[in-house]
């Protein structure tokens, strides 16, 4: 899907027709009519960026229905910049005068067929076209002001609830919720908003920390094209606590800020802290889900530490381990003997001053807004609407997010098991009781 080299710009004129029916429905039939005209600039932007090149170069795909992958790769990305997020929205692409804004233009049901021929190895070409892309854009963008100064990496995941029985990879992990596990990691400087720098998608019972220290691997190599030259900063919370995500961001030459476990180790190593504690106060009160409260107050201090010393020497990793505590809530303003806290541990190597460090950690908060954002947009109909009303097949559940920059992988479909013999009382002939006859001598 390309721009139309020649676009008549005498018609200007924007109209819609309606049908009258039980319910009113906007119907864009007007030939001059464009329903999406922001998306040349976009698209413009794009094949600046190398987008067409680098799908040609990354991508192939020998397969029935994956010819012209380039043409079709451009189409799904116009259409979920738009708002599509099924196959049968891509259909907006086909409306009124889209045809002579741009060219190659595809059927939504060509785009799902496209999407259905795609693997696990062809979402990893298209997630090198992802990187390689964010890359050229924030080349010729300001999208990460201040990267060569100082940049940061957010991991977490989130679990999109799914619906229904023949959803491939769905199941149920921490949150007890059925659904698909989506691992993602932002990059985003303190004057900057964050872009996704690499994602995944995952069947539902997986471990949150799977796989994270390759994703870890990807999203800083990608920083630090993206122009992060200076201090580098991967945040995450405990769940990540484990030293192959740290380990990986030691072989980058970054940094970690990761929260620690309240593993017994841990817990010493805050019980040993002295009397060093630096109170601090919050700009904005924080809202604590356990206590159900507000915090404004709280004090900080730091101690060396030494991570995972039940593993080999080799993994074991010396750094920060600073602490935060706040009061514990006192519902019925009693008068205390001693005050109780609640200890929050950060463990990491960042350069920065302590209480500078722990507030650059508070603000991993940030991915949450990113995971929400693609909650109410890419992943608003993963795989399909509550009510059941899927788009298309379930074949279009999974493979369709993998379409975009970036796409995770789908998760692969569940083998078929054979068929288990009935259980011994079962075959046999014998009636069930309810079916016996009448005793002789009843």
């Amino acid at each position: 899907m390309q721009l139309a080299t020649a676009t008549n710009s005498t018609h200007r004129r924007a109209s819609a027709g309606c049908e009258s029916r039980h319910d009113v429905t906007a119907v864009f039939d007007d030939p001059n009519l464009v329903s999406c005209a922001g998306l040349a600039p976009v698209l413009k932007l794009a094949e600046r960026a190398g987008l067409q090149e680098l799908v040609t170069e990354h991508v192939r795909i020998d397969k029935p229905g994956a010819g012209n992958a380039v043409l079709k790769v451009l189409a799904l990305v116009a259409g979920l910049i738009a708002g599509a997020d099924s196959i049968e929205d891509m259909g907006l692409l086909r409306h009124g005068a889209m045809r002579r804004l741009f060219t190659g233009i595809r059927a939504p049901s060509t785009l799902g067929t496209f999407l259905r021929t795609l693997t696990f190895g062809h979402v990893r070409q298209l997630d090198a076209v992802a990187s390689r892309l964010l890359i050229n854009l924030c080349r010729r963008a300001p999208l990460l002001a201040g990267a060569d100064t100082l940049a940061y990496v957010d991991v977490d995941d989130t679990v999109k609830p799914t619906f229904g029985y023949a959803k491939h990879g769905a199941g149920r992990g921490y949150t007890g919720v059925k659904g698909l596990n989506v691992l993602l990691a932002t990059l985003s400087t303190p004057g900057s908003r964050p872009v996704i720098a690499a994602a995944r998608l995952r069947k539902g019972s997986t471990n949150s920390a799977k796989g994270a220290h390759r994703l870890v691997a990807d999203a800083l190599v990608t920083a630090k094209a993206c122009g992060a030259t200076g201090t580098l900063v991967l945040r995450a919370d405990s769940a990540f606590y484990q030293s192959d995500v740290i380990a990986g961001v030691l072989r980058a030459k970054a940094c970690f800020s990761i929260t620690a476990r309240q593993l017994p180790p841990v817990r010493k190593a805050i019980a040993g802290i002295a009397d060093t504690w630096t109170a601090i106060k919050y700009t904005h009160a924080v809202w604590d889900e356990q206590a159900q409260g507000w915090i404004s107050d709280a004090e900080v201090a730091e101690i060396t530490f030494t991570a995972f010393g039940s593993k080999a020497k080799a993994k074991q990793v010396t750094a920060r381990l600073i602490v935060r505590r706040d009061p514990d809530a006192n519902p019925n303003n009693q008068s205390p003997l001693f005050t109780v806290y609640r200890y929050h541990a950060v463990f990491t190597n960042s350069p920065l001053p302590m209480l500078e460090a722990e507030k650059a950690h508070r603000a991993h908060a940030i991915v949450e807004q990113v995971i929400a954002d693609l909650k109410n947009g890419p992943l608003a109909h993963l795989p399909c609407p509550q009510d059941g009303s899927g788009p298309t097949a379930p074949g279009w559940s999974a493979p369709r997010w993998r379409s975009t920059s970036p796409a995770p992988p789908a998760p692969w479909p569940r083998p078929s098991m054979p068929k288990r013999p009935p259980a011994r009382s079962a075959r046999n002939s014998s009636p069930s009781r309810r079916g016996w006859p009448a005793r002789p001598d009843a």
